[in-house]
């Protein structure tokens, strides 16, 4: 059992969880975690390589094609998901330490979103009965029984971000799982301990061996894993760049996949909108995780005539923003992830001023925090719509101002972008938050704020992804249709 941050436990970070057990990895080789506080090495976990990817793709492999998962009910397999909701909620508070200790967010926040990764779980579970499992359609075979049934896709590969670990884990594990799936999760180097807590709970609810298995692995190793032809379906959530390298893969044995990738989502701020409340709900959005969600509204179009009025109410709010330590009460935001991360932000930040925008506020380093990954929050104006920081996902509490001139030119300009994640209109009026709503190219429009909604469902227009998330959707990239033409209708189904 070794100890990481708070109450955190973990029994066998020098293992890999593959066919029900916990199996010592193939190298000696070790990946080192770091506070993005400190800047400190606060523990090791094992890291895979080709070999062991081997193995828990075989293991998933056998357990799907020669055990009881995918034989049992929909109803049986929402049973072992709801003991799983059980033994998760008792550790939430290990799991929020995890995710504070590892990417620096802030605790309140780690506490809230743990709770909602968890519910990923609980919501499958429950509306296990409201899919379609299989149904009798017309056939044009005279006197025959036309059929279609819906089955599970094979052994999936579950590849989450840094980012939000449970949360992204728990929205491809969940549904991937009630489909009939087998997994083998592969959790991001930088923060894998929460996959480590949930392979623990999965064992302690007695999944049958082989469908639930775990593997830390670097780009390469994980590149090997969703080439494996044991894989049926690769679910990923990352960077674009990896998305396309994933979805080659993919493509060259036609493997499925479901990909949720980068975004630079637009807030589209009308006249009516006071300005003051506009960045009341923007700057805690953009600031949320560091700024480091892929939904982030990270470009505000501004009626020209109103671009003064908000960048100083958007100053205001964002120079009340406390860094520092995130378990803090009064902080409230922390440190970016990793110091990678923290040099890709200045990189951005000198790159927009090289291409003629200004920064309001922010734009450096706090001087008063001389340790931890820290970066001011951000806004830039005089933002051109294509510039580099207007086009390209920075990853960071970084923001950018953009003026219009008209209605039209607003969705104009939130549609001129290769990304189309969310979005968000902000406006007291709900006729014209919907008209310009079903104008703007992204999964999820909102008004008045970020709402992205995973009981309903998420994910991506054009280079932002392939394929839903959440709600009851979330479960059909999982699954297969069949179809039979029979004599006549069986006596007995599953």
């Amino acid at each position: 059992m070794t100890r990481f941050f708070g109450s955190l436990s973990v029994k066998h970070p020098d293992r890999f969880f593959i066919g029900g057990q916990w199996v010592e990895p193939s190298s000696s080789r070790r990946f080192e975690l770091i506070s993005p506080v400190t800047e400190d090495v606060v523990g090791h976990v094992a890291a895979a390589d080709e070999r062991d990817v081997e193995r828990a793709v075989d293991a998933a492999r056998k357990a799907f094609d020669e055990g009881p998962w995918r034989r049992m009910s929909p109803a049986e397999r929402a049973g072992h998901l709801e003991r799983l909701v059980h033994v998760l909620h008792q550790r939430a508070d290990e799991l929020a330490h995890a995710w504070t200790g590892q990417i620096g967010v802030v605790y309140p926040f780690s506490q809230a979103g743990t709770g909602l990764g968890i519910e990923m779980f609980g919501f499958q579970a429950r509306n296990a009965s409201l899919h379609i499992w299989e149904e009798e359609r017309p056939t044009m075979y005279p006197g025959s029984v036309g059929m279609v049934v819906r089955e599970p896709v094979g052994v999936v590969a579950a590849i989450a971000p840094w980012n939000a670990p449970l949360f992204a884990m728990a929205i491809k594990v969940a549904p991937a799982l009630l489909a009939g799936c087998t997994v083998v999760m592969k959790p991001s180097p930088e923060s894998p301990l929460e996959a480590y807590i949930l392979a623990e709970c999965c064992e302690a609810v007695d999944f049958p061996p082989g469908v639930v298995n775990l593997v830390v692995a670097d780009r390469d190793v994980s590149y090997f894993l969703v080439r494996q032809p044991g894989v049926d379906k690769v679910s990923f959530t990352g960077s674009t760049i990896a998305g396309k390298q994933i979805a080659g893969a993919c493509a060259e044995r036609i493997a499925r996949c479901t990909l949720e990738l980068g975004g630079k989502s637009a807030a589209i701020l009308l006249e009516d909108i006071d300005m003051g409340e506009a960045a009341a709900i923007l700057a805690p959005t953009l600031t949320q995780l560091t700024g480091q969600v892929c939904s982030n509204l990270t470009r505000f179009l501004v009626p020209r005539s109103r671009e003064q009025d908000f960048v100083d109410a958007m100053v205001a709010r964002l120079e009340e923003i406390r860094l520092g330590d995130p378990y803090d009460a009064q902080t409230a935001m922390g440190p970016v992830a990793m110091r990678r991360q923290l040099e890709r932000v200045e990189g951005y930040i000198r790159k927009g001023l090289d291409e003629g925008a200004s920064i309001a506020t922010g734009g450096r380093r706090p001087a008063s925090l001389n340790r931890g990954f820290f970066f001011e929050p951000t806004l830039f104006t005089r933002v051109d719509n294509r510039s580099t920081i207007a086009r390209e996902e920075i990853f960071g509490p970084v923001a950018c101002v953009t003026t219009y001139d008209g209605i039209e030119d607003a969705v104009r300009l939130a549609n001129q972008t290769d990304f189309g994640l969310a979005g968000s209109v902000m406006t007291h009026d709900v006729d014209a938050a919907y008209r310009i709503a079903r104008e703007v190219r992204a999964g999820t429009v909102s008004q008045n704020g970020l709402k992205p909604d995973f009981n309903i469902a998420f994910g991506g227009f054009r280079q932002s992804g392939i394929g839903r998330e959440g709600g009851l959707e979330a479960i059909q990239p999982y699954l297969e249709t069949k179809t039979l033409v029979l004599d006549a209708r069986p006596a007995t189904r599953r």
